[in-house]
């Protein structure tokens, strides 16, 4: 995946295929594979930004106090 894009994407498609498709297949219900696809996209995005702002901490800056001052 393409970071939050690709998760927004996902998100997107399947909420086309589960509230605005009219297609009906013999073997495929799209409703559930919207379903599913909006899932994993909202599961990405929440994975994705935790990673992000895990990634975003700083670091305290280290101060070496044990050095001689003579």
């Amino acid at each position: 995946m393409a970071g939050i894009g690709g998760c927004i994407t996902l998100i997107v498609v399947g909420a086309i295929l589960t509230f605005a498709s009219d297609w009906h297949m013999d073997s495929v219900n799209l409703d559930v594979v919207g379903l599913i696809m909006m899932a994993a996209g909202l599961l990405g995005l929440g994975v994705y930004s935790s990673v992000l702002r895990r990634r975003r901490t700083a670091a305290l800056p280290v101060v070496d106090e044990t050095r001689d001052r003579t």
